[in-house]
Formats: C-alpha cells, sequence, structure tokens
C-alpha cells in the first residue's frame, strides 16, 4: 500500500475513532449536584407542614425522593468531603471545619471532579468548596467561592450556571452550592420569599421537643431561608431546561446536613445526621418515594457508575440505581445498618468524639469521652440567643427557662446532652426524636450488644484511628490546645501525621 493510501486509511480510522468517542460522550450523563446549607428535610415533599418549596417538591415528583438519607457527620466541611470523596470523616482526615484548618490526610485522595474530568468532564462549582487542601479538587470553574452568608447577589447562581452549562456539548459536572438556610435566617432578601412567615404561623422541630414565641421566631426565620432557596432552585432548573439538556441530565439535591438548632447541627441525633435527598435522571428511574436507608457516601459510586468511570474499591457506600426501579430485587436488604460519627466543628468549642449505628428501628450513639461535658452544649444556646438578639423582636429568648419548663422526658434528654453517658439507646419507631435513652434497660440488652458489634465492626472495617486510646488522648490534647480562630491560623494540625504511620 502506498503511503497516501495509508495515510487515507489512518485518517479514516482517526475519523471514526472520534465519532465513536463523541458519542460515547453525548451518551454520558452530565450531572447537576444542587447542595443547602444547614437543613434537615424540612420540605413539603418530606410531609412538613409549613415548608413552602414547590420547586423542589416537584422535583421528588418527577424523580426519587429518599425518605431516610443522612449524612455521615453533621458538620459542613466534614459532610462536604464526605460526599466528594465517598468517605468517612475518620476515612479522609476533614474532621473539622476547614476556616479552623483541618485537612485531608492526604491531598490525593480520589474524589468526583478529579475522576470525572479523567472520563471526560469538564467540572464546576458555584459556591464553597469548604474542604482543605481545596486544590485537591481540580474543577475547571469555581465561581461564587465565599459561603456568602450575607446573600449577596444571589441571582448569579443561576447565571454563572446557565454560561457554564452552555459552554460546549461535552457532558459536564456541575455542584451548585447554596447558602440557605445557613443562619443567620434572614427573612427575606431581593423580595424573596414573597410573604415571609411569621413566629404565629409555624413551631419549632418536634426533634427540640421545646417551644416559645421568641423560639418560634427564629424557626419562621428558618423556613423563609428554605422558601428563598427552593426559588432559587427553581431558576437554576428552568436554566438546564432552557439549555435543552435536562433529558440527559442526573440532577441531585441534598442538604449538608440537619438545622442549626437545638439537637440538630453538631450531634449525632437524627436531627443533625437525617438530610432531604433527591435524585432525578429522566428515563433511568422510576419515580416515587424510598424508604430505604441511604447516605451521601453513596452518591460517589453511583456517579461513577453512571459517568463510566473506573469504580474505586473498598468505597463504604454502595450504588444507589438498583434502588432507581421500584420493584428491583437488589432493593430487598438494601442497607442493615447505616454509621455516622462526630470529632468536632471548630476546635475546643464543639470538640466532642462519638460514633453512631442505626439499625431499621433502634440507634445507639457512642461517646469516646463520657466522663467530660459536651462543650457544644453551652455554644449552641450562646449562638441561638446570639441570632435572636440580631433580631428586632418583641419576645425574649431564655432556652435555659424553656428547657426547664419542658416536659420530665425532655429535660432528661437535655441533661444527657449536656453530658452524655457512654451509650444512648434510642427506640426510633416509639420515639423518633430521641428523648427517651433505653441503653439502661434489661428489655433492650440484646439490641444493644447487637449494635454495638456492629459499630465495633464498622470501626474495625473502617480504620477509624480512635479505636486506638493514645490516639484518642493525643487528639484530645492537640484539638483543646486551639480555643480560638486565631489560634487555629497558626496552628499546623498533627493529626495526620500521628493518626497513621504513612500516608493512608
Amino acid at each position: 500500500m502506498k503511503f497516501g493510501s495509508q495515510f487515507k486509511a489512518l485518517a479514516v480510522l482517526a475519523f471514526a475513532l472520534t465519532c465513536l468517542s463523541e458519542s460515547v460522550q453525548s451518551q454520558r450523563p452530565n450531572i447537576l449536584l444542587i447542595v443547602s446549607e444547614d437543613n434537615g428535610p424540612e420540605l413539603g415533599c418530606y410531609g412538613d407542614p409549613y415548608a413552602q418549596t414547590p420547586h423542589l417538591d416537584q422535583l421528588a415528583s418527577d424523580g426519587i425522593c429518599f425518605k431516610r438519607a443522612f449524612v455521615p457527620q453533621s458538620g459542613c466541611s466534614q459532610s462536604r468531603a464526605s460526599f466528594l470523596t465517598g468517605l468517612y470523616p475518620h476515612q479522609h482526615g476533614q474532621i473539622g471545619l476547614a476556616t479552623w484548618g483541618f485537612r485531608l490526610y492526604n491531598k490525593n485522595i480520589p474524589n468526583l471532579p478529579r475522576l470525572l474530568k479523567k472520563v471526560g468532564y469538564r467540572t464546576g462549582i458555584i459556591g464553597k468548596l469548604h474542604i482543605n487542601p481545596a486544590s485537591a479538587f481540580p474543577f475547571d470553574m469555581h465561581e461564587i467561592p465565599s459561603a456568602n452568608f450575607q446573600r449577596n447577589d444571589l441571582m448569579r447562581y443561576a447565571k454563572v450556571a446557565s454560561e457554564f452549562i452552555s459552554a460546549d456539548d461535552t457532558p459536564f459536572f456541575l455542584s451548585v452550592n447554596y447558602p440557605d438556610a445557613h443562619d443567620p435566617w434572614i427573612d427575606q432578601i431581593d423580595g424573596l420569599p414573597e410573604v415571609p412567615l411569621v413566629a404565629a404561623v409555624v413551631n419549632p422541630m418536634p426533634y427540640m421537643g421545646v417551644d416559645s414565641p421568641a423560639l418560634r421566631e427564629l424557626v419562621a426565620g428558618y423556613y423563609n431561608c428554605m422558601s428563598r432557596l427552593d426559588s432559587l432552585i427553581g431558576d437554576l432548573l428552568n436554566v438546564l431546561e432552557e439549555s435543552g439538556k435536562a433529558e440527559n441530565t442526573i440532577v441531585i439535591y441534598i442538604g449538608d446536613h440537619g438545622a442549626d438548632m437545638l439537637r440538630g447541627k453538631r450531634t449525632c441525633f437524627e436531627g443533625g445526621l437525617r438530610i432531604p435527598m433527591i435524585v432525578k435522571w429522566p428515563g433511568r428511574m422510576s419515580p416515587g418515594n424510598r424508604l430505604q436507608m441511604v447516605t451521601t457516601l453513596d452518591l460517589m459510586p453511583t456517579l461513577l457508575t453512571a459517568a463510566g468511570a473506573p469504580a474505586i474499591e473498598s468505597l463504604p457506600g454502595k450504588d444507589l440505581q438498583p434502588l432507581f426501579d421500584g420493584d428491583n430485587p437488589a432493593a430487598s436488604g438494601w442497607r442493615e445498618y447505616l454509621f455516622a460519627e462526630y470529632h468536632t466543628h471548630a476546635a475546643a468549642p464543639n470538640y466532642f468524639p462519638q460514633r453512631s449505628v442505626r439499625s431499621d428501628r433502634y440507634k445507639l450513639i457512642l461517646t469516646l469521652l463520657p466522663d467530660m461535658n459536651h462543650p457544644d452544649y453551652q455554644d449552641t444556646i450562646r449562638k441561638l440567643h446570639g441570632d435572636h438578639e440580631r433580631r428586632d423582636s418583641k419576645y425574649q429568648l431564655d432556652l435555659p427557662r424553656i428547657i426547664d419548663a419542658a416536659l420530665p422526658v425532655v429535660r432528661k434528654a437535655y441533661r444527657a446532652m449536656r453530658a452524655p453517658p457512654k451509650i444512648q439507646l434510642y427506640d426510633l419507631k416509639e420515639d423518633p426524636f430521641e428523648f427517651n435513652n433505653l441503653a439502661t434497660s434489661s428489655d433492650h440488652i440484646k439490641i444493644k450488644d447487637e449494635l454495638m458489634r456492629a459499630l465495633k465492626q464498622w470501626r474495625q472495617a473502617t480504620a477509624d484511628p480512635l479505636l486506638d486510646p493514645e490516639l484518642l488522648k493525643q487528639l484530645t490534647e492537640e484539638v483543646q490546645s486551639v480555643t480560638s480562630k486565631s489560634l487555629a491560623r497558626k496552628h499546623q494540625w498533627q493529626y495526620p501525621r500521628y493518626f497513621f504511620s504513612e500516608s493512608p
């Protein structure tokens, strides 16, 4: 064959391979991951009586609403690092807030943007990443990188998303991170919501177990944030629809953890760990509700499979796709136990390491330092008082007095929150808001032993460093030495070094 003929044959082959590559790329779904701040499943589609969330309710109607979804730790940086790496905080190292210097053990830990880029995805993030080091997450685009808790220029989120989605026809992974419903709970921004709720028409979340006009005022502000969030997500979904790419896009909506209320954020209670999770993939799922226990750790294996990316061995999460078809036999016996943990948030003011496990009915929380008071108890009360003082209110908030006036079982629960015993055990069927600790009940010894065994096996299987009393002692001394953000700025955290003899 002459050179010209060879060149022509090679050109035809190259053109065919290019067409095949473009065909494969076009079949890969786009991924839109929407993340909100500091809210549990307080949405209409989860049965909340006060939520005004029509756009998210419609998304749930068009897709799958996971009624029992959870995060592995109820803190911002910790949770975000987990759904982007598919690992528990004790596995990836971001055990506290990035703003206080906590970080991944190893910047080379596999993560979603890096792995999706390798198979041809454009990657973008709008809003905060909140993980150290940020360079470990090689997004092609990062806009509005601040937390934006003052809610400046909220219309820009959808505008930037529109530009990114429509930039070209290669598949994209875009994470959009909104500031609502983080405090301060601002009732109205740029006319959103149009008619804010007021204290007289809401009640506090039942897991708090307490009530007062001043507390209702804070809760009304929270629901107004949720309404504004819903409107902004509606704008984002309109942008996706107008791009013509909605039919080939997986849309996922999650909260990063529960509300920053009493017995919510920064705890192992359901109010902190339970979140909304809604997934829509047109033509690839049977819409409806799912009752299986799922976790944000399931997102990474699910999305890697959907994108045709190589799987990462030994991830603790599960591919959710068997649950996309409600009649799939693989959905039965989906998950026997679900695990979570807590370390700290902003170092010493919140440090109180715990581990938890729940089955379909029962929940066990193990406190690793049962002989100390939980510093976050007073810190949460202080913060809520500060939130209330910023409002022009005719009511006075006195949480200690409100708690003292609560039902006896609720008062007892708050005493246990202030100074938790080593083991807490709850029957979530009879006591869904975790007020009645059954750990010393003779009728529940077998249940307690079963969950303790499961928790120990999980801690061993996932190489929990705090199984070693010496490492727990070292971490405690180090974290308790960092009492302020000014100290944190000067501190170089050493736990990634002493937790492991070599890089994990």
